[in-house]
């Protein structure tokens, strides 16, 4: 009886953490939406047009991903064209923007 309350316990503390280790991972890879504040690099030159795209579509909920692996980086932008409706040229600028070759 008290071995399986203290794996009862057990896997209740391993589940909020897992929970808690997702949101931290997920508070450095979504913008707070709430603040109202522009993005430090809006304000700055854009330097390609890749970066255009992402500021003008991206940047509403991400900031820019340096971390991203370059593997999955194609997926994701495939994925995420769907969802923000880019169009093929588009998503060739986005692609070079956050794996250049």
């Amino acid at each position: 009886m008290i071995i399986q309350m203290r794996s009862q316990w057990l896997l209740a503390l391993v589940v909020c953490g897992l929970c808690c280790a997702a949101v931290v991972a997920a508070a450095g890879q979504v913008a707070p939406a709430a603040s109202g504040a522009p993005h430090p690099q809006s304000t700055a030159a854009v330097a390609s047009p890749g970066e255009k795209v992402f500021m003008d579509n991206c940047s509403r909920c991400h900031i820019p991903p340096m971390t991203l692996s370059p593997r999955i980086t194609g997926t994701v932008v495939a994925h995420m064209r769907v969802r923000a409706r880019l169009s093929r040229s588009d998503e060739k600028l986005l692609l070079q923007y956050l794996a250049p070759r």
